[in-house]
């Protein structure tokens, strides 16, 4: 059954209906440090929210870690949670992985509910049934599929956002019209992420395009044995990027950023070994170039890259690093295995398109 979603600006309409529906005896509030200063006000017009008990966790990726899950537990086990309780995650990807997670995993499973305040978080983490946490200077080490009852999605909240954040979420958007058709992809590099104020009306018609296009993967194959692993592509050489910076340089660099960057590299693996189109490939590392900039990086960090990349979760082994790439825009191979030595070119090539 596909999941369920609601596109709308009618957030506190939306809470307390759904709630009203799942008829929980009480309800958690799980926000960070900034959407509880920026979003909980707005919400507190809800009646749900209003009665709610709060749970309040440091912000970014840096605290997605068992520390923080074992508070959320402490606090659902403190304050009375059931099987019956309901969990409203609002926040950023961070918030919505560990909060899923927590549900997930207390009581053997409770419910949730994901309402995303970033761009990142309404068109990537929110969506799909992942969630999890950052464990041992790894990315989503540990987590668990778990679909939330609902998502809101909402662009309610992305005129406060920062560029940088808006352009995090773009590159997922991005990702997902590279695996779509071209169309949706010139769509999307047409629109301007960065005007302001932002276009909301249009930007949620193009959230929604976006998300369906996960969604029909993921209902395709929910638990990733196969053909979900389309979604991963930007993301092997990307969250090798992340962990990178986050561990060896200990200057995180924000998801999206990552995921652009990994991006141009994989797509320059596919065309190397797919003959994916050369100029949709530099047309593609112009724009990373113009909107992202560049990851700096020499063929000294090679080794620590592919140690990384060693590590990705849907690896067969650790010296078999497993891909999605591409023929053509819509035209996805995944299971594409590549030699560190193919690797290093493309990393060669990247660091000439866009540095």
């Amino acid at each position: 059954m596909e999941q369920k979603i609601i596109y709308t600006n009618l957030v506190i309409e939306a809470i307390d209906d759904l709630v009203a529906s799942l008829n929980a005896p009480n309800v958690f509030l799980l926000v960070d440090v900034n959407t509880a200063q920026f979003v909980l006000p707005i919400l507190k017009q809800s009646e749900t929210v209003q009665n709610a008990q709060i749970i309040t966790v440091p912000s970014g990726d840096v605290n997605k870690t068992i520390n923080a899950l074992q508070q959320i537990w402490k606090e659902l086990s403190n304050n009375g949670a059931s099987r019956k309780s309901v969990i409203i995650n609002v926040g950023g990807g961070v918030i919505t992985d560990i909060g899923g997670f927590a549900a997930a995993t207390f009581k053997r499973g409770i419910r949730f509910i994901n309402l995303p305040t970033t761009l990142l978080g309404a068109v990537d983490a929110a969506v799909g049934g992942k969630t999890g946490i950052n464990f041992n200077g790894l990315k989503n080490e540990i987590g668990a599929f778990a679909e939330a009852e609902a998502v809101i999605i909402s662009t309610l909240f992305f005129n406060t956002l920062p560029e940088q954040q808006l352009l995090s979420g773009y590159a997922e958007m991005l990702k997902h019209g590279l695996l779509d058709d071209k169309q949706t992809f010139a769509d999307l590099m047409k629109y301007d992420i960065t005007q302001q104020p932002v276009a909301l009306d249009a930007l949620l018609h193009l959230i929604e395009k976006s998300v369906q296009v996960k969604q029909n993967i993921v209902s395709s194959d929910p638990f990733e044995t196969g053909y979900r692993k389309a979604l991963n592509l930007g993301h092997t050489i990307g969250h090798a990027f992340e962990s990178f910076a986050m561990n060896d340089r200990k200057s995180p660099i924000p998801h999206g950023y990552a995921v652009a960057w990994g991006l141009v590299v994989e797509l320059v693996l596919s065309h190397m070994k797919l003959n994916f189109p050369a100029e949709t490939l530099h047309q593609f590392a112009q724009y990373v170039k113009n909107h992202y900039g560049y990851f700096d990086i020499t063929c000294k960090d090679y080794p620590k890259l592919l140690e990384l990349m060693g590590h990705d979760k849907k690896n067969a082994t650790a010296d078999a690093i497993n891909f999605t790439l591409l023929s053509d825009i819509g035209d996805i191979h995944i299971n594409q295995t590549c030699t560190p030595d193919e690797i290093k070119s493309a990393l060669d090539i990247y660091r000439d398109l866009i540095a």
